[in-house]
């Protein structure tokens, strides 16, 4: 893959976002609704204070990863995209609209995969009929294949494909197939019209989809100069009134193709014009801004316009709290990461090196990108990444403060979030911390000369903030401070405490500005090392994020009824009930659980939880029994041991898992052990099921981790 591809896949990401974001405030509106609101549109309509977690950028963010943890690599068959889906969406709740059986059409994928039915058979027309299965989700998460397949139409196709058929059929294959051609074909191509005709030597020449696509197409070349005048035709001849359903992908892509050809290859236009045709426009923009993305690349997206106020951040809603959390160049590299595997080639550097470093990394390496820092300035703050000379890549991000001599300025980055961080509850996100107590906080920086010479030996802390139990103040804990000295780079290192029953929502790097003016260059942000931590669910509180979406401090839930009472976190299920926290990324480590049997046979403490689908499960099976199980969408049990439990007793054991092998203690004494030496799962969270009509109370846990 050429290295100029991985700009442009982060430009195709971040369009995605911006697509999304645009036109999130308005989805379900008409044309005439839009006009008489808002006028003629050149920019975002709301000003969110951060914008919550959305349908459209959960799907791709999360089904590209069936490429990785399926068994087909390096393709995909529909089962591990539907695997993927079942694994990553809480049930009934989250990641899509949930909007009834055979009304939504994820949602009646999703109940179909769920009770056994075999992707693509769970999206098929002739399970489902005609009008669910042409629904317009066949093309609104399909973006990833399109970015991972960079000027190879045809494996995108292919992969869209399968991926599309897992919840849709006919017309809504087609119109993913059409779409991830187009992403794909963008990248080599910057003529719209060729784009356009690349997708549709893809799809069937006598299909619907196809039909509308060349319509649209006639009429522009009939009339190149009214978009109003092709809306109208489109209207009249393509409406919702003509098709079946909530949202039927027809009308909405006669509308993407009208702003891909009226907006003559300009990003601002064709996107303005998309979001004012109405209709799904958080869905039509978003894709359409993908194609335009990377079709221009990052040059052709204005940065204080559409840039500055997404600031790189982004948010999602699976039952994956610590991955719910992320930026725009995080998913840009996994994406990048994935199309250099598909391809068996090795990365340049420095991407090799910075992908090799995961997720935790802030490296500045795309042009632009912030990773969502921010600045609490005693004056004004602004950031700007720039080209520079650095260890890290030849980026870096500048950091101007200025104010009064002395004034306390930080420089931040969210590591948790809550309801009053968001507009509004989009999508009913749920998060876990991005960053635990025995964490080292590392950053490399230096100081930049300034012009009246004052700008010298400035003093810095880096810094942890952790939430207070409710009612309480935030504590926040510092390094020990230190002087930069002026254009040397410094790399500064510190450890959070460990063994805090505080989570971490804030990590950061405060300094006070020498003069009227300090101007930092940070080469990278990052965390490193082994959590070491305490949940006492005296401390954890209900976020209410409204009345129909509350959620348990720091865990997401997959299943049943969660709740907090009398100092304890309490779960009950029918056929089971889930609930998760942690970090996707640990390795080796210890978990201590007090855990007490309130009803039923069927109680465990999950460790190396991988979302719905996978994980290791150990406590009471019933029938007088204490085992270590593996979820591999069915649970399995891998040891077993008598144990006499009673419902409505404490207990308390630790769960240490190294590489392959689970061991229990209790009272320091080895009661169980497994050794898992087929397919094992070697890291993941932890978290608390039960099964069978059980419900069970959780007083505490405390995590040691060992390795990442």
């Amino acid at each position: 893959m050429r290295a100029e591809y991985i700009d442009r896949i982060y430009a195709g990401w971040l369009a995605k976002i911006i697509g999304i974001r645009l036109g999130a405030p308005v989805e379900g509106w008409t044309n005439d609704q839009i006009a008489e609101k808002y006028g003629e549109i050149d920019g975002y309509l709301v000003d969110y204070q951060d914008f919550a977690a959305d349908d459209d950028s959960n799907g791709p963010f999360f089904f590209v990863r069936a490429l990785r943890e399926g068994k087909h690599f390096p393709t995909i068959q529909p089962q591990d995209v539907g695997d993927a889906l079942l694994n990553y969406a809480g049930y009934q709740h989250g990641f899509f609209w949930f909007g009834g059986y055979g009304v939504s059409t994820e949602h009646t994928a999703y109940e179909n995969l769920w009770s056994g039915i075999p992707a693509p058979r769970s999206g098929s027309a002739l399970q489902n009929g005609s009008a669910v299965a042409e629904q317009i989700g066949g093309q609104i998460f399909i973006d990833c294949w399109g970015l991972v397949c960079p000027g190879n139409e045809k494996r995108a196709a292919q992969l869209a494909r399968a991926a599309a058929s897992v919840t849709h059929d006919g017309n809504g294959i087609w119109g993913g197939i059409f779409v991830a051609v187009c992403i794909s074909h963008a990248f080599v191509e910057r003529e719209i019209g060729k784009i356009i005709q690349k997708g549709l030597e893809f799809i069937p020449p006598d299909c619907e989809y196809a039909a509308v696509v060349r319509a649209v197409t006639d009429f522009y070349s009939a009339h190149p100069q009214d978009w109003r005048k092709c809306l109208d035709y489109i209207r009249a001849d393509w409406g919702y009134d003509r098709y079946p359903g909530n949202c039927h992908i027809i009308p909405n892509t006669a509308v993407m193709i009208l702003s891909l050809l009226y907006g003559e290859g300009n990003f601002d236009r064709t996107l303005a014009i998309c979001c004012m045709c109405g209709w799904d426009t958080d869905c039509n923009v978003g894709n359409v801004a993908t194609i335009m993305g990377v079709r221009g690349g990052l040059s052709e997206i204005d940065y204080d316009k559409w840039r500055a106020p997404i600031n790189d951040f982004v948010v999602f809603s699976s039952v994956a709290g610590a991955l719910n959390i992320s930026d725009i160049p995080e998913g840009a590299s996994y994406m990048a990461q994935l199309s250099y595997l598909l391809d068996g080639e090795t990365p340049p550097e420095p991407w090799e090196r910075i992908w090799e470093r995961g997720r935790s990394l802030c490296h500045f390496s795309y042009p632009g990108s912030t990773h969502g820092l921010r600045i609490r300035s005693g004056g004004n703050g602004k950031m700007e990444n720039i080209s520079c000379h650095t260890a890290g890549g030849g980026r870096a991000l500048r950091v101007e403060m200025t104010g009064a001599d002395e004034s306390l300025n930080e420089i931040y980055l969210k590591t948790y979030y809550e309801p009053a961080d968001f507009y509004d509850s989009r999508y009913d996100p749920s998060f876990s911390p991005r960053v635990y107590p025995g964490q080292r906080i590392c950053c490399r920086l230096c100081l930049e000369a300034s012009a009246d010479g004052k700008q010298e030996n400035v003093e810095v802390r880096l810094y942890a903030r952790l939430r207070g139990a409710e009612g309480e103040e935030d504590e926040i804990l510092y390094s020990e401070a230190c002087k930069l000295g002026k254009e040397e780079w410094d790399t500064l290192s510190w450890r959070i405490p460990g063994g805090s029953p505080l989570l971490v929502k804030e990590i950061g790097l405060q300094c006070a500005t020498c003069g009227d003016k300090t101007s930092l260059l940070l080469d990278e942000f990052y965390t490193e090392g082994a959590a070491e931590y305490e949940i006492d669910f005296a401390r954890e509180r209900t976020e209410k994020w409204n009345d129909l979406h509350r959620e348990i401090s720091q865990f997401t839930r997959q299943k049943g009824l969660c709740y907090l009472e009398d100092k304890w976190l309490h779960l009950a299920g029918t056929d089971f009930g889930e609930a998760y926290t942690g970090d996707w990324d640990w390795a080796d480590y210890e978990a201590e659980f007090e855990l007490m049997p309130i009803l039923g046979e069927v109680h465990y403490a999950l460790v190396r939880v991988q979302g719905a689908l996978r994980s290791y499960g150990i406590g009471f099976t019933g029938n007088g029994r204490f085992g270590i199980s593996k979820k591999d969408r069915e649970w399995k049990v891998l040891a077993e041991i008598p144990y006499t439990w009673e419902n409505g007793v404490r207990y308390r054991f630790t769960v240490k898992v190294e590489k392959e092998r689970i061991q229990v203690y209790q009272d320091g004494k080895e009661i169980l052990s497994a050794q898992d030496s087929f397919h094992p799962w070697l890291q993941g969270g932890i978290g608390v099921s039960v099964g069978r009509n059980s419900h069970c109370g959780i007083r505490r846990i405390r995590i040691c981790v060992r390795k990442m």
